[in-house]
């Protein structure tokens, strides 16, 4: 049981069962040693009145046998309790008629956790054979034991990592929004100026969301993307008042972090590009962002304007623009495909990602 793992409570309890039998007696206990009240918590234990399992305590001094194997670290057999001048019978022994009593340390490899204690009310003596039965048992228990403790404090570890890494996250995604505002700011009474700074505020602005979703998810390593874009979207109206944009989707998209990120900004340089060429001199103007799954195989991102369209010659790999060129270098980090569809009222850029690189929910 304790190779395969089995719950520490389950394994307790089958252990102290065991023991009993082992040495024939009618009683068996595990106690676990609490340092700040001085005293040992009955864990387990077979034989015992109903209700004292998790609840009764004895002394963890000299004065009791389980104190005394503790506090000498030896085991310590006592076959005649009544007569017994090393230590006094606890009270828990003496209300249940226990004559003789035999303990061992549950050590693990750190502090002791406790002692392992067999007890009966029968005549006749407990044996050195009998203490290496029961330290035997005690033993496989230590190696439990330490586990569990390696087990806590994994726990704890990961459970204090994942607070750090949100508060790392938090203070990110704010330090980001510093930034972004102050870009803003910047800009003053120059219109060219203002509009690359805009730009450049949204890029960060899309980062910082990235950074407010993991700091908020219980999943830090994944993004669900349909969510993130409709922020997205919202941060992007504010700062292009000429536009609405719309956000539709029909599926839910876990991606991993970092494509999570290359395809927001993707998403806002299209974006971004649209407002700008598509509605140029401040012309008001719709931009839609749908998200959806294409087939099997295929989950699409697109961004559609209703504008004056492309130039006939305009092609992805060849735009020398600040933004298609950020596109281009990002989509090679995404895995994905972008391809133009011209319609006769405007143009829509679809981003073609691999269903493998994302998990996909579809939506209710």
């Amino acid at each position: 049981m304790a190779l395969k793992g089995a719950p520490f409570d389950d394994l307790l309890r089958d252990a102290v069962r065991l023991s009993a039998e082992g040495l024939e007696a009618e009683f068996c206990k595990v106690l676990e040693y609490m340092p700040a009240q001085n005293r040992f918590l009955m864990r387990a234990g077979v034989g015992w009145d109903e209700g004292l399992v998790g609840t009764a305590s004895v002394g963890a001094d000299l004065a009791s046998p389980s104190g005394y194997a503790l506090r000498t670290g030896k085991p310590v057999i006592s076959n005649h309790l009544a007569s017994e001048e090393r230590f006094r019978t606890p009270d828990l022994l003496a209300a249940h008629g226990v004559r003789r009593a035999i303990n061992v340390i549950l050590q693990g490899e750190g502090t002791p956790y406790g002692v392992l204690e067999v007890d009966s009310r029968s005549p006749g003596e407990f044996s050195e054979r009998d203490i290496a039965f029961l330290q035997g048992a005690a033993n496989i228990l230590g190696m439990a034991i330490e586990r569990q403790r390696q087990e806590q404090a994994l726990r704890a570890a990961l459970e204090h990592q994942q607070v750090l890494l949100k508060e790392i996250n938090h203070r990110v995604k704010n330090s980001l929004q510093l930034v972004a505002g102050m870009l803003r700011l910047q800009g003053g009474d120059d219109p060219h100026l203002s509009q690359r700074l805009q730009e450049a505020s949204s890029r960060i602005m899309t980062i910082g969301r990235a950074h407010d979703r993991l700091y908020r998810s219980p999943q830090i390593e994944q993004i669900e993307m349909s969510a993130y874009l409709a922020d997205i979207c919202r941060d992007l109206k504010q700062i292009i008042p000429n536009c609405d944009i719309l956000f539709v989707a029909s599926d839910e998209f876990f991606f991993n972090t970092d494509r999570a990120i290359n395809l927001a900004l993707v998403v806002t340089e299209l974006v971004t590009n649209a407002a700008k060429h598509a509605y140029s001199n401040d012309r008001h103007g719709s931009i839609q962002v749908r998200v959806g799954r294409m087939d099997d195989t295929l989950a699409a991102i697109s961004v559609r304007d209703e504008g004056s369209g492309l130039a006939p010659d305009f092609e992805i790999t060849k735009g020398d623009g600040l933004g298609m060129r950020i596109v281009r270098a990002l989509l090679k980090q995404t895995g994905g495909q972008l391809r133009i569809e011209r319609h006769p009222r405007g143009t829509e850029f679809v981003l073609e990602v691999p269903i493998e690189a994302a998990g996909i929910i579809p939506a209710d």
